[in-house]
């Protein structure tokens, strides 16, 4: 009867599509994956928001996604009460853009948007809780980042400066040093990055440098993240050292030439006698000041050839510089040594100017060696000499040794030089010793309308006044004209208040939050994310932080997790959490290519779409193909080819479940049952959804046509995380009414793995592989074939006769190397060992 009733259940056609929409409707209605806080243990799967792109989703994203879901289900059915959010990080430039482009207002567009994003997740069988979603543009939102604008404002790490920024033409719009690659901006690779000077909105991320750089160790993330984000923090010992600088006279501000201070830091004060040229960077503000009249044609065509650079870039860029006409004083000897204006130094690092010392740096090097500027030597090796037969360096020496042409310093071991000239300069008050970090000051400030507004207001009478809470939020104008720039500056409507302080006339700020403030924050929310009196209430945030697993791109780990982890101890400093870090654990997927190679992207055609996927071997196959083709932390490429394999794999389950009997199991396939459920639980745990899929297909090919209904559940159990629609299908097939999403993961029965049996299965599973290997080497097409084995290994074979006939598609004779009667017309039984039978093709 149950076989009877399983066979008319599934269908001779596989209608995946069918299948699918069924349960999804089915998961949707019933409400399965919304959770609330109760007493089980909670764990939080969370992965990095999208930015809501007009082309929608690719076959990529269905693999980004599908990682996660894949870790939610088993979690969730590992017992966990699991939160597994979705929302869409809203605001930005690029909506902005393409509303334009499309002639639409950003806020529909984005809806618009969002809507076809949301249609595409569900397809996918993401197991969302849906009640929690949030937008960034939508004020229920963005009010509450004005919130902790105004906090971080109180807390005095806000303030406002004039800076020098990179400007992208394009965007029309400020971007942060992590946004300019190569001198061109992030978005527009042909775009190169100007220099302006503006009025900008700045966060002290650098007040929590220290503790950001220490606690890295705490995290159990990807080592090469944690590695990326020490050398993001950029922690320094070093001494200040005060160079005197000559400006030249200027005609109206500056009639007479002047002098001014510069504080440099330097690692290495032992090499300050060896100091024969400065490098301001070409972004400092006091740039012009230092700009003699006769240099001022030179520099200003220097600025216009080399743009911008943001740190990132530093290495491997062409060092490039011109005088300023500039004198600094050497504070140690008197030296009158020339400033440089440089590409290769960021304006944001230390005082925004650097010492060259050629003889012991190969960047100034390679600069002093382009402009024929002299090179000191200051250090040297105890057992050798670096000069070369001429008198001239081959290359800067970096290393340790003792000091020369350093006067009262001479003979003194480098590193006893650094504490000792250090100490000279204190007690001369040209120099002191600290700590550098190459982490800047977050600048937030954006010139652009699709952002959260700055809740500040500019009175003439009472200067710069933060708005009231109580008037949160400030909300985007819906009626602006787009042009050029930032159309909030042209809306007098919303430009034009009064002053919260004297109610006189004032003007609001025009400039709007980067959105990764935004981001920097979000997982907060999915705590609550209806609470529409707080950003989210202490209870439920105390029950679901921090995220136990944070999935998403290694791109982000300079930026987007560094203010995330900045933005959490504030919080934590203010009262609002009660834990140091927001992400537990993070795993960093890798990148899908497309069969030409290149990563997916709609600018190179070669993106493959998840419906058209769907439509040909449903959305299953497609998960089942993008965990099977590798680790998921590593790039993978498309293949057309490859899904037929798992295709093929689905249609055989599908297929068998439809031709099963129950019955009872036994010791060998309880054996390999429960020692793939060991395997693949340990395998998910850690992401090796590739090795998990080859255990449960071998285990597959285990299950005979009769066994146990608590086999075949149990099988459906560990495929199911991969493949959530068919598996609940097949599920109900076998007679079960509850939901497969939420039934409880089996657990491994030790005592019923036999190591004998699967030490056999082994022997015969490389026994297979062989005689495929040879198959697919010989010319002919063998139908039969002859196996030799040592004695007391032929029963082993012979059990699994029919499964070795089934998985080579041969008819096997098998025969003992010892039988006299045995037809062996290669000797082939002669080399037969132990574990490694003689196989003979006729």
């Amino acid at each position: 009867m149950v076989k009877k009733s399983i066979k008319n259940k599934i269908e001779s056609k596989y209608d995946f599509e069918k299948i699918e929409k069924k349960w999804q409707k089915k998961w949707e209605t019933s409400k399965i994956f919304q959770v609330k806080e109760n007493k089980k243990k909670k764990f939080y799967v969370l992965e990095m928001y999208p930015y809501p792109s007009g082309s929608g989703l690719h076959i990529g994203h269905a693999f980004n996604y599908s990682i996660g879901d894949i870790y939610a289900r088993f979690k969730r059915m590992q017992g966990f009460n699991v939160l597994y959010p979705m929302g869409f990080d809203s605001f930005g430039l690029p909506a902005e853009n393409a509303a334009i482009q499309k002639n639409k207002h950003p806020k529909k567009f984005t809806e618009e948007v969002i809507q076809n994003f949301i249609k595409q997740q569900k397809e996918l069988g993401l197991s969302y809780d849906w009640l929690r979603i949030l937008r960034t543009h939508t004020p229920e939102y963005y009010k509450w980042n004005q919130f902790f604008f105004l906090k971080f404002l109180e807390k005095g790490l806000v303030y406002r400066k004039k800076a020098s920024v990179n400007w992208c033409s394009k965007c029309n719009t400020v971007l942060a040093n992590e946004q300019v690659h190569q001198g061109k901006c992030w978005r527009h690779e042909n775009v190169g990055v100007e220099v302006k000077q503006l009025d900008q909105w700045f966060i002290k991320t650098t007040e929590y440098a220290d503790e950001l750089l220490r606690d890295i160790d705490k995290l159990d993330w990807p080592e090469r993240i944690k590695i990326m984000q020490k050398n993001w923090i950029g922690k320094s010992y070093g001494t200040e050292i005060n160079f005197e600088i000559e400006t030249p006279a200027h005609e109206g501000c500056s009639p007479e030439p002047s002098k001014k201070v510069w504080p440099i830091f330097t690692t290495r004060p032992d090499t300050i006698y060896g100091v024969t040229f400065m490098v301001v960077s070409t972004q400092h503000y006091d740039l012009d000041q230092l700009v003699s009249a006769d240099q001022e044609k030179d520099v200003e065509k220097f600025l216009k050839k080399i743009k911008s650079v943001g740190k990132k870039n530093l290495e491997g860029l062409e060092k490039e510089g011109v005088f300023t006409g500039s004198y600094a004083i050497n504070p140690v000897n008197g030296e009158k040594i020339p400033v440089y204006v440089g590409n290769f130094v960021v304006a944001d690092y230390g005082s925004g100017m650097v010492m060259g010392v050629p003889a012991h740096d190969q960047r100034d090097f390679e600069f002093a060696e382009k402009y024929s500027i002299p090179m000191k030597i200051v250090i040297e090796p105890k057992d050798y000499e670096i000069y070369e037969r001429k008198g001239q360096l081959a290359k800067a020496y970096t290393g340790e040794g003792f000091l020369v042409n350093s006067e009262e310093f001479n003979g003194t071991e480098s590193k006893t030089a650094r504490e000792k000239i250090t100490k000279y300069l204190e007690r001369k008050k040209q120099g002191r010793k600290t700590i550098q970090y190459k982490l800047k000051d977050w600048l937030i400030s954006r010139q652009r309308y699709w952002g959260t507004p700055i809740p500040i207001i500019y009175c003439e009478k009472c200067g710069i006044v933060p708005v009231d809470e109580k008037d949160l939020p400030i909300k985007l104008p819906a009626d602006v004209k787009f042009g050029k720039g930032n159309p909030l500056t042209t809306n007098e409507k919303f430009l034009n208040t009064k002053c919260p302080k004297c109610n006189g006339k004032a003007r609001r700020e025009t400039d709007t939050m980067d959105t990764f403030f935004d981001s920097s924050w979000y997982y907060l929310r999915y705590c609550d994310n209806l609470n529409n009196k707080k950003p989210f209430g202490k209870k439920k945030i105390d029950y679901w932080m921090p995220v136990d697993q944070y999935i998403g791109g290694a791109e982000h780990a300079t930026m987007h997790l560094i203010y995330a982890r900045f933005f959490s101890k504030v919080l934590r400093d203010l009262g609002f959490l009660k834990f140091d870090e927001p992400f537990t654990k993070l795993f960093n997927q890798g990148m899908l290519h497309g069969e030409d190679g290149y990563v997916m992207s709609k600018s190179r055609g070669n993106v493959v779409l998840p419906e058209e996927v769907s439509k040909k071997y449903g959305i299953d196959t497609a998960r089942l193909f993008l965990v099977s083709i590798a680790s998921p932390d590593t790039d993978i490429q498309w293949s057309s080819k490859g899904i037929e394999g798992s295709y093929r794999f689905v249609k055989k389950v599908m297929k068998h479940f439809g031709n099963i009997k129950i019955g009872k199991t036994d010791a060998r396939i309880e054996s390999k049952l429960n020692k793939t459920i060991k395997g693949v639980t340990d395998d998910i745990n850690n992401f090796r959804y590739n090795l998990a899929i080859i255990k449960i297909r071998n285990l597959f090919d285990r299950i005979p046509e009769k066994t146990s209904k608590e086999v075949l559940e149990k099988f459906l159990l560990l495929l199911h995380p991969f493949c959530p629609h068919f598996t609940e299908e097949l599920w109900q097939n076998l007679g079960n009414k509850s939901f497969l999403s939420l039934h409880k993961w089996p657990i491994t029965n030790e005592k019923k793995i036999d190591e004998k049996l699967e030490k056999q299965e082994e022997q015969v599973d490389n026994l297979v592989q062989d005689i495929n290997n040879i198959l697919r080497i010989v010319k002919t097409k063998p139908k039969s074939a002859i196996i030799y084995v040592i004695p007391n290994e032929q029963d082993i074979y012979e059990d699994y006769l029919d499964k070795i006939q089934k998985r080579t598609n041969l008819n096997i004779r098998i025969y003992s190397a010892s039988d006299k009667n045995k037809y062996d017309p290669e000797n082939k039984s002669k080399k037969v060992k132990q574990g490694r039978p003689g196989i003979y093709l006729e």
